[in-house]
């Protein structure tokens, strides 16, 4: 009987005792714009019956409802449970132990230099106490007398000297010591990392070798898109380097593992909303009578940006000053200033809000160190919220059509199509360079077509310029692709081909996606009611195919980095367009021409006219085409009328009330436009022109 309680009682520790820790090895990482997926392999020995096995070294930051398991084949799982064990914690630097191994290694050769020194001073005493020739008991000559001091001298002088130089080697060996131990105390106050653990029980109707696959969401990891914009001309394609920015702190190394980044989100709510009857009925005139649709999600938050810059601007592109810009979730915040401009460092965070009297608030991820934004009027819906982004320091972002009627601008892609007439080239035995590394011997089929994202032939001047003698028999660049791109109906995942490391210290590790050549079209741009600078542009189309998302680029021209700017294809419509930069060699004012009759009243209205003149001058060498934008005031009062419209030479849209003069100037040549409208609206009211 007492047998039985005992065994009743340890019962609980021998089931514990039974359990079958088992490791396993990442085999895939899918990250999304926020949270990733883990895919990881084991292998475990069944006895036939229940076993019980824990999976040890997981993330501490699992989401528990995500866990799946494959490849159980006749096995059957009785339970799935995740624990945080908080005992055993994963060492927080894997390299303390490398540290403390050389910190021994130091010690022991300190040690052996210390023996040395002492070993020599002890020959130095040795020498000195018997350094003293006594006459009484030895005749010596005066060569003998030489020697031996020319001994003395000699050895003293070399054990010194090697006393010396070890003294030196202990020094630089301290100096380690004292480097080690600095880092070993700051790994050692860094928090200890607990694990993750999932525990499940088996029921394997044979004894067998199971191999199963466990897949789970982590959060605190995701990626940011980035973008390299380069152009060597206004006669030559833009390249575009399509890169993602990954970053994960969830506890555990990613080391060496397949990487797929998706443009999905598995966090976002994915219930569709319902559309119910809406009924009409007066209300109070201080109750909300607007509320602004859910917008566009695809903004993902950026962990590497630490201040953000933009402005704000209302539906017009009109500066809104004292917009209130704050941290979502803290009181740390700033105002935009007189011409809409912010500047805020966000070291914590990840949504600012903008407020302003008469405007919807918005809230917006920090997905981008440059975040402009158009805020929406509290009186009537309007079609989307715009986050602009703009170039900072010498470059602006425009936008042709749109930036005037207060839409946002952005870049735009379009792909190019391989070269043909490789193999004609061929027979001349051109120079191939494949991903930049010359290839010797490289024939037609070593590369499998589906892996060439483009291929461009070089010949004559241009070949021999770049790669010298080696080129004058022409030259093919062959771009492979980085990643292979898989389109589903819900979201795309890029598939990247190189293995990477990623360690769970939140610092950015730059994955390129892809390259991509498009062709552009290089215009100048001028819009003087907002800004009196002109802007070389480039625009492309069929941007959609790439699968861009939101993310800043930097900006190259001519061999020279331009500045910096944001793609935001969720706010572009038709083509995208990139400032290359402010041309200071091209001069477009916009003046008031007061040289007019006007009648200031009218009965019970009061007629305002507008007449401005727009001069225009080329003072580069080279001759330009040229686009200058202006509008004309739309009304939205039927008491307020805008008549007697010239738009003299302009293209006039009369729907949004843009014009446009599209010109072409030969170099030092010089224009001058105009245009007129009249205004009319009640008197005692008023109105902003």
């Amino acid at each position: 009987m007492k047998n039985a309680v005992f065994l009743f009682l340890i019962a609980p520790f021998l089931v514990f005792s039974n359990a079958l820790k088992t490791p396993s090895k990442i085999k895939e990482v899918t990250v999304y714009l926020s949270g990733a997926q883990i895919t990881r392999t084991a292998n475990c020995q069944l006895k036939e019956g229940s076993n019980e096995v824990v999976f040890t070294g997981l993330s501490h930051k699992i989401d528990e409802s995500s866990i799946q398991i494959s490849g159980l084949g006749p096995v059957s799982i009785l339970s799935i449970v995740y624990n945080i064990n908080y005992l055993e914690k994963s060492e927080s630097n894997p390299k303390i132990k490398e540290w403390e191994n050389r910190l021994d290694q130091l010690d022991y050769e300190i040690s052996i230099l210390r023996n040395t020194i002492s070993g020599l001073e002890e020959e130095e005493k040795v020498i000195t106490s018997n350094r003293i020739v006594n006459g009484d008991s030895q005749v010596l000559d005066l060569e003998r007398i030489k020697q031996i001091g020319t001994y003395y001298r000699e050895r003293i002088t070399s054990i010194k000297n090697e006393i010396f130089k070890t003294i030196l080697k202990i020094n630089e060996l301290k100096k380690e010591v004292n480097d080690l131990q600095r880092q070993l105390a700051e790994a050692n106050n860094s928090e200890e990392v607990p694990q993750g653990e999932i525990t499940i029980t088996f029921d394997a109707p044979i004894a067998t070798n199971l191999n199963p696959t466990l897949s789970y969401l982590v959060e605190d990891a995701g990626w940011v898109p980035n973008y390299d914009i380069k152009s060597t001309g206004l006669s030559t394609d833009l390249s575009l380097a399509y890169k993602a920015n990954v970053y994960q702190n969830t506890g555990q190394d990613w080391e060496h593992v397949n990487v797929v980044l998706s443009t999905g989100n598995p966090n976002y709510n994915i219930s569709k909303p319902r559309l119910d009857t809406h009924y009409l009925n007066f209300v109070s005139s201080y109750q909300k009578r607007y509320a602004p649709t859910t917008k566009k999600k695809g903004y993902g938050y950026n962990p590497a940006v630490k201040k953000v810059v933009g402005t704000i601007t209302d539906k017009s592109g009109n500066p809104l000053p004292g917009v209130n810009v704050i941290i979502k979730g803290t009181s740390t915040g700033t105002q935009s200033d007189f011409d809409g401009n912010y500047s805020l460092d966000v070291p914590m965070g990840q949504e600012l809000s903008f407020s302003y009297v008469g405007m919807h608030s918005q809230d917006m991820p920090i997905y981008s160190s440059i975040i402009n934004v158009s805020m929406e009027e509290n009186v009537k819906a309007l079609d989307e919220v715009v986050a602009t982004g703009y170039v900072t320091g010498a470059v602006t972002s425009i936008s042709t059509e749109e930036i005037l009627a207060g839409r946002a601008p952005g870049v735009s892609i379009r792909g190019i199509s391989t070269i043909r007439g490789a193999s004609s080239i061929k027979q001349m035995q051109p120079l191939y360079i494949v991903d930049g590394v010359p290839v010797e011997g490289f024939e037609e089929g070593d590369i499998d077509e589906k892996e060439i994202q483009d291929i461009e032939v070089l010949k004559g001047a241009n070949a021999s310029e770049i790669y010298g003698s080696r080129g004058d028999n022409g030259v093919v660049v062959i771009t492979t692709r980085k990643s292979i791109a898989q389109e589903s109906a819900t979201k795309t995942e890029f598939a990247i081909k190189k293995p990477y490391t990623i360690k769970s210290d939140g610092d950015i590790t730059a994955i390129e996606v892809n390259t991509f050549k498009i062709p552009a079209t290089y215009e100048y741009f001028a819009a003087p009611i907002l800004d009196e600078n002109v802007y070389l542009t480039a625009s492309f189309k069929d941007w959609e195919k790439h699968q861009l998302l939101p993310g800043e680029a930097n900006i190259y021209f001519e061999g020279t980095y331009a500045g910096k700017t944001v793609l935001d294809p969720y706010t572009t419509k038709k083509e995208m367009v990139l400032s290359l930069g402010v041309d200071q060699n091209i001069n477009v004012t916009r003046k008031q021409d007061r040289d007019f009759k006007s009648k200031s009243f009218a009965g019970s209205n009061r007629i305002v006219d507008r007449s401005y003149v727009l001069e225009i001058k080329n003072n580069k060498n080279s001759s330009i085409n040229l686009k200058v934008m202006d509008r004309i005031p739309k009304s939205q009062n039927k008491e307020i009328k805008i008549d007697d419209i010239m738009a003299n030479n302009a293209s006039y849209d009369e729907t949004k009330g843009l014009l446009t003069w599209t010109m072409n100037l030969q170099p030092k040549d010089s224009k001058t436009e105009q245009f007129s409208f009249q205004v009319k609206f009640p008197r005692g009211r008023y109105i902003s022109l």
